[in-house]
């Protein structure tokens, strides 16, 4: 019988076993790393969808030089797989950690960096299968290699990509996910310098580079705190003084000059200095309007606002029986329905015995429930993403009127109409396209500067200056009128509809605000 059926009969031995578990371990770092690239990509460039594809289109480009390169690597195999296991270690273990700082000391070189180091990654993890694949030819025939091969490698990336942002980015944050699989693949060049002991060269050499990069990276994981703490102190200039990765988004709490300031993935969300100019102009149009006649609104949702700001203005309303606030990202509602000096910002609005916390997608929420509000208030942030812009579309709208009751009134942030004029009036046509009347008004936050919003009914809007709650910092029955006027260089200009065949307005949001950049 020919020796390849005798390789086939005989069960996996220890040398395969160990090669077959590297596949696993290879497969699963290398997606992590460019997970984590990516995900750095769209929180500081923005666009995940253009960030996702470039990076993971430039990582798998880069496997295909490296599988090409290891066609001229043909002696020492084992020695060879060694060393790209500890530059992978290395390199990939400390790629979220490099972003990181190099987007608070050289953003100008963020995006080359980006791209080099996926490049460098993809190609050496490029090499690395070719060679195992080529140092188990001595073990396995090879219609069972390439599907053995194949199996773990699959394996590897399905585990990475549920864990990583249900488990690894929530617990342990992007630098220190990155760290940990660096260990992994540290952990691998180690167990191929034991397994291979006989046949590597230099023995001693090898060992002391794996010791080396395994000090790297045991150094680096301790120092991963001060890392991402002074990279986004440089990056958000005031202090930061609570940061969190979770699923969804990277949450930064800083306290400067100007008090405290939330950034969700690095956009500005409010300043404590002025956010009741934004939070007083989203809630109180709509809702003294419906309050007018002595009336109040009874049932109110919040799509959007975690923070609990808006919800805070609602509850000056005491007609109001119940505040439905749906955000997607439980991190939010929990930050700022626990952390002391966050409570004192919200006037302790999320623990209101008034207000319903449901986490949840708003698009599925509005198309799952059927209960009906007379207030609507809908505080998304900006459409950078296809993500967010679906929660901008046509789609969303008609399912935003089907809850609103014939009486009531919603309300949209919507961007500035003096930077991004196209994409404000764009908001208000896909508005009116599912069938709502509109009323667009903006109101001045220095944070922002000019900032707009526009009232969706299935009635006309009138504003009520005679129901205004007492307390208010920015609104006043003289002012209140006034935020309906628009200059001639925010009126309306001719727009598309947002849909979510085409989502135009992410692609017009970017190229307005970009020339700012």
């Amino acid at each position: 019988m020919p020796a390849t059926d005798d390789r086939l009969a005989r069960a996996p031995g220890p040398v395969e076993i160990a090669l077959l578990a590297s596949v696993f371990l290879v497969a699963a770092c290398g997606l992590v790393y460019e997970l984590a690239a990516a995900a750095l990509a769209s929180y500081v460039l923005g666009d995940s969808v253009l960030q996702f594809s470039t990076v993971i289109g430039t990582y798998l480009f880069a496997m295909g030089i490296g599988s090409w390169l290891s066609r001229h690597v043909e002696r020492q195999l084992p020695a060879q797989f060694l060393r790209i296991e500890l530059l992978i270690a290395l390199i990939g273990g400390l790629l979220p950690a490099l972003l990181f700082l190099a987007n608070a000391y050289l953003p100008g070189a963020f995006r080359g960096l980006l791209y080099g180091l996926v490049l460098l990654v993809g190609t050496l993890v490029g090499l690395e299968i070719p060679l195992v694949m080529r140092i188990l030819r001595r073990h396995v025939v090879l219609k069972d290699l390439v599907s053995q091969v194949l199996t773990f490698d699959y394996l590897g990336a399905l585990a990475v990509s549920i864990a990583f942002p249900l488990w690894l980015v929530p617990q342990l944050g992007l630098a220190r996910t990155g760290l940990l699989f660096g260990l992994m693949n540290a952990a691998v060049a180690f167990w191929a310098l034991w397994l291979f002991r006989h046949e590597i060269r230099a023995r001693a050499a090898h060992g002391v580079a794996a010791v080396l990069v395994l000090a790297a990276l045991l150094a680096a994981w301790a120092l991963a705190d001060r890392i991402t703490t002074a990279a986004e102190d440089r990056f958000f200039e005031d202090k930061v003084v609570l940061a969190e990765t979770s699923p969804w988004q990277r949450i930064v709490l800083t306290n400067g000059a100007h008090g405290h300031r939330l950034f969700l993935n690095g956009n500005l969300q409010f300043a404590q200095s002025d956010e009741y100019r934004y939070h007083e102009a989203l809630v109180h149009p709509v809702m003294s309007a419906y309050a007018r006649g002595g009336g109040a609104p009874r049932r109110v949702a919040v799509l959007g606002g975690g923070d609990g700001m808006a919800v805070r203005e609602i509850l000056r309303y005491p007609g109001v029986e119940q505040v439905t606030l749906v955000e997607l990202d439980p991190a939010m509602t929990r930050l700022f329905s626990s952390d002391p000096a966050l409570r004192r910002l919200n006037a302790d609005a999320l623990r209101s015995p008034r207000v319903e916390i449901v986490n949840a997608d708003a698009f599925r929420w509005l198309e799952e429930g059927q209960d009906m509000f007379d207030v609507i208030v809908v505080d998304f942030p900006d459409p950078t993403n296809f993500s967010v812009g679906k929660l901008y579309t046509q789609s969303f709208y008609a399912l935003l009127s089907r809850r609103l009751s014939a009486s009531g009134f919603a309300v949209v942030q919507t961007t500035s109409p003096l930077v991004a004029r196209q994409s404000y009036w764009t908001v208000a046509t896909t508005i009116e396209a599912a069938g709502l009347r509109t009323a667009p008004y903006h109101a001045h936050v220095p944070s922002f500067g000019e900032w707009g919003f526009i009232v969706a009914s299935h009635r006309p809007f009138t504003p009520a200056v005679t129901a205004l709650p007492d307390g208010l910092r920015f609104l006043t029955p003289d002012t209140l009128p006034l935020l309906f006027n628009f200059p001639v260089d925010m009126g309306r200009v001719p727009a598309e509809v947002n849909r979510l065949s085409n989502q135009v307005l992410v692609h017009t949001y970017e190229t307005e605000w970009g020339k700012l950049k």
